[in-house]
């Protein structure tokens, strides 16, 4: 497969926070792909659900030759690794180590059972677009036909989100 950019959202708010975005991003470029973009880090209040330990987000452009399952299955593996269990059941959303999302995978639209690309809730998320509007703002969302910036200043979600 030629070799295809791809924005990641990586998310934790459990542990310490800061060094598993800065394991996952060491992660992603050892078996995903080179990082050729990386947003600011920023400090978020959890989304859909309570909790006490706000997140650290930030976004990462990577350049990739794996598929969008591929690079599904390797990102799991990293949030696995670094200590997320998806193993227990639960309703909605928890607190969790690692989170990593495909938000694109370049301007193509993926529907797989594993991936979908645009993101399905990427332009609902202040925590998504401010990170995304970093390194990409004029990139256009390929079903929705706006750009990161001009979804951002449609976002309805007033959650805090502040530079960390």
């Amino acid at each position: 497969m030629a070799s295809e950019f791809v924005f990641i959202l990586l998310g934790s708010n459990l542990g310490d926070r800061e060094l598993l975005v800065n394991q996952a991003c060491s992660m992603i470029e050892e078996s995903c792909g080179k990082i050729v973009g990386k947003s600011k880090i920023y400090e978020s209040e959890p989304w859909g659900f309570e909790s006490k330990q706000w997140f650290l987000n930030q976004v990462v452009k990577i350049n990739t030759s794996l598929s969008p399952d591929e690079l599904m299955k390797t990102l799991l593996s990293i949030e696995k690794f670094l200590g997320r269990d998806r193993s227990v059941p639960h309703d909605g959303y928890v607190s969790r180590p690692m989170d990593l999302d495909i938000l694109y995978f370049g301007d193509k639209v993926v529907d797989t059972e594993m991936v979908k690309a645009p993101h399905p809730r990427l332009h609902l998320r202040r925590f998504t677009l401010l990170p995304l509007c970093d390194i990409a703002p004029d990139f256009m969302h390929s079903v929705l036909k706006k750009t990161n910036r001009q979804l951002l200043e449609e976002c309805q979600d007033f959650g805090k989100v502040n530079i960390y």
